[in-house]
């Protein structure tokens, strides 16, 4: 698979898991809204990676904050934190020390605030594939 195709298999897959988050939303299943969240962001990342090291595959890693660190975005250290708070949806929603606890926070307001921020976050992260 040449560069493009590699990019486009990354955007592909996170715009699918976009859409699906957005069902989750609304069937007010926010653990699992804000965890795939997580994988739209670590995707697009993915893509970033593609684009910055000439198509070589990406780092087998979900630390968003590793990846986008590895790519020529540019970020500040707000965008390093808000990172490092999404990576714990992938965490909190996957184990089960973690589970119930994360599921009691994810209220609608809660998860309607991360997931607001992840698709802007996914917006700002395809700019920067241009």
């Amino acid at each position: 698979m040449d560069q493009k195709q590699h990019i486009a298999y990354w955007l592909d897959s996170a715009q699918h898991d976009l859409e699906t988050a957005e069902n989750l939303f609304l069937a007010a299943k926010y653990d699992w809204c804000l965890f795939l969240g997580h994988l739209v962001l670590e995707k697009a990342l993915k893509a970033a990676y593609v684009l910055d090291h000439e198509n070589e595959f990406p780092p087998k890693t979900h630390n968003l904050v590793r990846l986008i660190q590895s790519t020529s975005i540019p970020v500040d250290e707000d965008m390093l934190f808000w990172l490092d708070q999404v990576n714990d949806f992938h965490v909190e929603a996957r184990y089960p020390d973690y589970k119930h606890q994360f599921y009691k926070t994810c209220t609608f307001e809660f998860a309607e605030n991360h997931f607001s921020k992840i698709k802007e976050t996914f917006s700002w992260i395809k700019s920067h594939l241009k």
